[in-house]
């Protein structure tokens, strides 16, 4: 702390949350000690950074991770909250999977990707979105299938593009 004060450096705390749709917030230790939460929180910036340069870094650390949907490989899964297999999107919970209308996020469509700018537009548009994301046995590792927009953000993001190429 003392290093902190000489060097004049400025604190930004951060909160973390879930990737969950629910956002709760996490903790980081297991008594949930708030002094333990608060260290690993704090962010420290340095006072020659301008102050558009602390504002991105500020709007950057407290900007909560992006919801992930899965495309199972194993189509033989079950809700752990209704117990049912609805549809071929998953979304993780802490309990196991849970089907798309059970967390909240099936009036959302899918959009592919391979349009650049449509992605953009429909994912800035969109106040909800989750990546779509499917494993590959091949390359070991989750690749991004596309995203889930609400119906009215895609709409106007298609709209728009029809617009300008007029």
């Amino acid at each position: 702390m003392v290093l902190v004060k000489a060097k004049g450096l400025i604190a930004n705390e951060a909160e973390y949350v879930a990737r969950t749709p629910q956002r709760q917030v996490l903790r980081f230790s297991a008594d949930g000690s708030p002094a333990v939460g608060q260290a690993y929180r704090t962010h420290w910036m340095s006072p020659t950074l301008s102050e558009k340069k602390r504002e991105r870094l500020v709007e950057k650390t407290s900007r909560p991770p992006e919801l992930v949907v899965i495309q199972p490989l194993n189509k033989e899964w079950k809700c752990h909250r209704c117990g049912q297999q609805k549809g071929d999107l998953l979304i993780m919970e802490t309990p196991g999977p849970s089907c798309l209308p059970c967390a909240g996020l099936d009036d959302l469509m899918f959009l592919a990707s391979g349009d650049a700018l449509l992605t953009r537009r429909a994912k800035a548009k969109s106040a909800r979105y989750a990546v779509v994301v499917r494993f590959s046995r091949t390359r070991r590792r989750y690749e991004r299938q596309g995203l889930l927009v609400e119906l009215k953000a895609l709409a106007d993001a298609e709209r728009e593009i029809a617009d300008q190429a007029r």
